[in-house]
C-alpha cells in the first residue's frame, strides 16, 4: 500500500516555503528535479514494490511533507522519472537525426536508440514497468504512450521530410516505419537483455552491426535509391 502524508505536514512545508521567498509550494523547478533523481536511484535500487515514500523523501533530503507537495503517490512519481527520462533520449535522438544524408541519419539515430535502450538502466527500468504491468496499468501506460517527445514520433518527422525530398517510397504510417526501423536495430539483442541472457549491455561493434544491417534492410523496402 503506497504510504501518505498527513495533511499537517503538507501544510507545514508549504508554510516553510512561503515564508522563506522561495517559489511557491509544487512549483520549484530544482526542488521537483531533486525529488525525481532521489526516486530514480530508489526505483533502480529496488524496484517499484519495495519502494517507499519516505525511502524517495530520505533519498531525495526532503520531507515527506514537501514530497507530497509535489507528487500525490509513488505511481506519480514514478511517471515522472519516466517522463524525464524519454524526454531527455528525445533529445539525444533529434541530435543524432539532425540534418544529416537518409542512411547517415538513421545510422546514427540507431546506434544512439539502440545504445540506450539496451543499457543497464533502461533494461532495469523496462523490467520494473513489466513487474507491474497487470496489476497498475495505469502506472505503466504513458511509458509506451507516443507523444511529441518519443523515438517513434522523431524519426517518424525525419522519414516525413525524406519522403518528401523522393528519397523514400510514400509511406502509410511513419510511426510504424520508424517502429519498424527501431525494431531491426535491437533484433536478436533485446530480448536476450530484457530476461538475462545477456548479463550486460552488447558493445559498440555488436550495435553497429545490428544497426548496419538494419538500414540496408530499411532502404531496401522503402529507399528510392536517391540517398
Amino acid at each position: 500500500m503506497t504510504d501518505i502524508g498527513s495533511d499537517a505536514e503538507v501544510e507545514h512545508s508549504s508554510r516553510q516555503e512561503a515564508a522563506s521567498g522561495r517559489p511557491a509550494a509544487g512549483e520549484d523547478p530544482a526542488k521537483r528535479e531533486q525529488i525525481i533523481e532521489g526516486a530514480h536511484r530508489i526505483f533502480m535500487g529496488m524496484g517499484f514494490d519495495a519502494s517507499s515514500m519516505s525511502d524517495i523523501a530520505r533519498e531525495a533530503g526532503v520531507s515527506k511533507g514537501t514530497l507530497y507537495v509535489y507528487f500525490k503517490n509513488k505511481e506519480d512519481l514514478f511517471a515522472a522519472m519516466v517522463q524525464r527520462q524519454k524526454s531527455r533520449v528525445f533529445e539525444k535522438l533529434q541530435e543524432a537525426l539532425g540534418d544529416k544524408p537518409l542512411a547517415e541519419g538513421l545510422h546514427d539515430f540507431g546506434v544512439a536508440f539502440a545504445g540506450y535502450i539496451l543499457s543497464d538502466n533502461a533494461i532495469r527500468a523496462q523490467r520494473i514497468v513489466v513487474g507491474v504491468l497487470e496489476r497498475m496499468p495505469e502506472v505503466t501506460s504513458s511509458f509506451f504512450k507516443v507523444g511529441p517527445n518519443h523515438g517513434p514520433t522523431v524519426l517518424a518527422n525525419f522519414l516525413e521530410r525524406q519522403v518528401a525530398a523522393g528519397r523514400l517510397v510514400p509511406l502509410d504510417d511513419p510511426v510504424w516505419a520508424a517502429r519498424q526501423f527501431g525494431d531491426l536495430c535491437l533484433a536478436g539483442l533485446y530480448r536476450q537483455r530484457l530476461f538475462c541472457e545477456m548479463a550486460s549491455a552488447p558493445s559498440s561493434e555488436a550495435i553497429e552491426r545490428n544497426v548496419s544491417a538494419a538500414v540496408k534492410m530499411f532502404l531496401a523496402v522503402y529507399g528510392t535509391d536517391k540517398a
